[in-house]
């Protein structure tokens, strides 16, 4: 999978005048007080049959609220606008998946660990049964975060159960780990794991691997984060 992320930063005050160095380690912290809108395009290539590609556009408003003075809710909403291949003939549809919300309380003081727990929610709105089960589903979400020198890392999880036809349960869990460089550039890893808890226990799990290298910058006033990566699978990812 080759996966190309453009993040716009509509930055909060405490960030106006931040230079590119710190606008990175701010951008790869996912309870950052800062309204972002990012686009996150992800291509993976040579599904069978017929050797096509599958396209997912995860676009991923951050919206952060003060709640007084020692918590923020930090929501983080992703609508996947998807191109997916059919399984049965040479033919793809395109459309809108389920929307995820994810909503952390945080408090607005970072510690030497910085933490959000919250629900999550998937709102039925695929536009087809080939792009999502169009079913409502709720669960825990838990991220935290550490930042050292110039490496932060840290996880985000969450596990969804839908109440309809399907009765989904679903896992997904992100380890990130990042290292900054000279001149606002920096190292990524970031992959996310996922499992499904209702399938055969060989086809239960879909575990990516690999890094990418990105940059934030600014176009006057606008900064933008603009980052490349390349993930693999295990072997048996198509039989999921």
């Amino acid at each position: 999978m080759i996966v190309i992320t453009a993040l716009i930063l509509l930055a909060l005050p405490i960030y106006a005048q931040t230079d590119e160095a710190e606008l990175a380690k701010a951008t790869q912290n996912p309870l950052a007080a800062m309204y972002s809108l990012p686009f996150q395009n992800n291509t993976t290539y040579g599904n069978e049959p017929y050797n096509r590609s599958q396209n997912v556009l995860n676009i991923q408003p951050v919206i952060p609220i003060g709640l007084g003075d020692k918590i923020n809710l930090i929501n983080r909403i992703i609508l996947p606008v998807i191109t997916q291949p059919s399984s049965m003939e040479d033919k793809s549809t395109t459309g809108i998946g389920d929307i995820s919300w994810s909503a952390w309380l945080s408090p607005s003081k970072a510690g030497k660990i910085t933490w959000g727990l919250g629900p999550v929610l998937q709102i039925p709105t695929a536009s087809s049964s080939e792009l999502g089960s169009s079913e409502f589903g709720i669960g825990p979400s838990f991220v935290a975060l550490t930042m050292i020198d110039k490496w932060v890392a840290g996880i985000v999880t969450n596990n969804i159960w839908t109440f309809g036809n399907q009765k989904e349960n679903k896992f997904l869990f992100q380890y990130f780990i990042n290292y900054n460089l000279p001149k606002a550039w920096y190292i990524v890893s970031a992959p996310i794991l996922t499992a499904n808890w209702n399938a055969v226990s060989d086809q239960r799990w879909i575990v990516p691997f690999g890094g990418g290298i990105g940059k934030v910058f600014k176009i006057g006033k606008l900064p933008i984060n603009l980052y490349a990566k390349n993930e693999c699978y295990s072997a048996d990812r198509h039989s999921r």
